[in-house]
Order: C-alpha cells, then structure tokens, then sequence
C-alpha cells in the first residue's frame, strides 16, 4: 500500500474528471503533481452554497475523521490532506457492485475482513447500503467508499455494536442481491432482524430528512433519484407521446451543480431538437435530448441501467456495463456521442 509522504501531502492537485456535483460538494478526480500511478480523488468545498455549507463541512469533518481512523486498512480511501478547498483523498480503483455483482465466495470473505478491521478501528461506515458504496477491485477484492457518513467511537458501547451490525447487515443485503445462493442460515437470520435504532430511524428520522433534502431543499442523496420522474414524467409523457413523430422517451435524473437533481428526457423521434423543445410542456426537463432508436431489453422496455448512466455522464460505469454486450454499445454509441451532460468532461489535457 502506497504511503502518503510529507511531499505527497503539499503537491498540488492536478483536476481530470469531474464525477459528481450536489449541494453539498463536487468529486473531482486527479493526479498530484509529480506522482504518477497514484490517482487521486478531492471533495471540492469551497464552492458550496452558504446555506448548505455548514451541513456540508460536518460532513466532511465526519469523512476526514473517518478516514484518519482508517489509515492502513486494505480497501479503505487513505486521506492526503483537508484545507480551505475541501479533502483529498485516494481513488479506489473498483466496479462498483450493481456493476459488479459479484457471485464468489472470495470477494464476500474479503468483504467482511474490510468490515472486522474497521470494527476494530472503532469505526463503522452508516451508509454501505448503497451498492455503489462498495467497489471490487481489479484483483477482486472488497474496498469502500465515501465516508461521508462514518462514525468513529471511542467507546464501544452498545451504540457501536449496534451500528457495526447494521454495516454487516447491510452487506448481506447486497449479497442476497448478488448472491443469495451464499448466505448461510445465521445470515438469513440476521437479514431479518432490523436492529431497533434502525427501525426507529425508518419510522421518524429517515421522514423528516427526506422532507428536508427533498421538498425543501429539492435534492436527495439518492444516485439516480426517481423524485422528478414521478412529480414530472407523467404530465411529459402524455404531451409528448400525443405527438404522431415521438415513438417512446425514457427518463433519468442527474445531479446538478449544487442544485439538485435535474430531469434529463431521451425521445424516440425524427424531430430535432428545435421542434422538439417546442412541445414540450412546463415543467421542462433540464436537458431533452432527440435518439434515433432507444436501447430495449428483449421484452421491449427501454434499457434504463444503460440510459442512466448516460444521463449522469458516468462514461466508466457505462463501459464495464457494454463490454459484454458489443449490440448494446453499438446502439448507445450516437447517443453517448451526443449527450448533453457533459459534466464529467476532462478538465485538463
């Protein structure tokens, strides 16, 4: 494992890609000046909104913490410096895991070590329920990511044990998802019992916080929230599909800059995009782009793991999804080609 020297800790960071944008930073992916083959990874906070920056330096004093904590463990992000401009960090290189899915025993094994080491660190991660919080790595084993969340505990009280357990729950989770031929009678058991505390969240905590980032703030932590597709998709739906030249659309949501989440329409027409934002209804989407042929899975619905990914620029994830499906990379290709959230672009050449 590479160790983060005095030298590393004060290279300047060099921008590449940037991955995602909310209200409450922007991920930016990187080299440090000097330092090949070691990418890097900064929460950017100098740019958040004044009412959402002290949410979001709590947050991140909470990752930097966490991070700390970490330090040494195989499959956790190794913190480099925080500043006035936010936190960098590692990149973990990894397929997330609704990419990955992974079906071995090995990579589940490794999965728990990560989690028992972190225990023993007195840290637990509060937000590995998200699929795309765990990554396999190139060699095939487990590593994590965004921190975000993370508690640190001195004391390893029933809190932490509590919290702990829910971090193993929630693997078993995605194992169930990918893996379910694995689990074990014990593992079945502990799926379902939901601790106490997490019940009690669901049932109050969880409402008021939704209400909060979703209706007040119009934002939701969710990758690929379905919020704007079931408050606008049916009014678009109706207007658009009532036109004799528009064959089908299908929709995806995306961060925007520090703003939310933005509704991004593909439609299945000849139009171009001139006639086509003509008839489109208020609300609008934020981007309305016009395909020649939406990609479909066999049954004939449109292929939205594929589209989403599209609608969030997330170009890596799209490539580990189309390198065993040569006919679906052909159809996305004019699509990807003219796609209108470019947020992830490369920034430096």
């Amino acid at each position: 494992m590479t160790r983060i020297t005095p030298d590393m800790a004060q290279a300047p960071f060099l921008p590449d890609t940037v991955h995602k944008r909310d209200i409450f930073s922007e991920t930016i992916s990187g080299e440090l000046e000097g330092v090949p083959d070691f990418p890097v990874v900064l929460r950017k906070l100098d740019g958040v909104p004044a009412y959402a920056r002290p949410i979001a330096w709590a947050l991140a004093r909470k990752e930097i913490r966490a991070l700390k904590a970490v330090q040494g463990i195989e499959g956790c992000p190794m913190l480099v410096r925080a500043d006035r401009t936010g936190l960098l960090r590692s990149w973990t290189r990894g397929t997330p895991l609704q990419l990955a899915k992974p079906a071995d025993a090995a990579w589940y094994r490794d999965a728990k070590r990560l989690l028992r080491e972190m225990r023993r660190a007195g840290v637990t991660h509060n937000d590995i329920a998200k699929p795309q919080n765990w990554l396999r790595t190139p060699e095939g084993r487990a590593a994590v990511i965004d921190f975000q969340l993370a508690s640190v505990h001195r004391r390893r009280g029933q809190l932490f044990r509590v919290m702990a357990r829910e971090d193993l729950r929630h693997l078993l989770k995605q194992k169930r998802a990918y893996a379910p031929d694995l689990l074990t009678p014990s593992e079945h058991r502990m799926l379902a019992q939901k601790a106490l505390p997490a019940r009690i969240w669901m049932a109050t905590g969880k409402r008021a916080y939704n209400f909060i980032t979703r209706r007040l703030m119009n934002w939701s932590d969710g990758e690929g929230t379905e919020d704007r597709i079931e408050r606008d998709g049916p009014t678009l739906r109706r207007a658009l599909l009532a036109h004799d030249q528009i064959r089908d659309l299908a929709l995806a949501t995306y961060a925007l800059p520090a703003h939310g989440v933005g509704l991004y329409a593909f439609v299945e027409t000849d139009l171009d995009a001139t006639a086509l934002a003509a008839l489109t209804p208020e609300p609008r989407p934020e981007l309305i782009q016009p395909v020649a042929a939406l990609p479909r899975h066999a049954d004939g619905s449109p292929r939205m793991d594929a589209l989403s990914l599209i609608a969030a620029n997330r170009l890596d994830e799209l490539a580990e999804l189309t390198a065993a499906d040569p006919a679906l990379a052909e159809t996305i290709a004019p699509i990807v080609a003219q796609r209108l959230n470019l947020t992830d672009r490369v920034l430096r050449r």
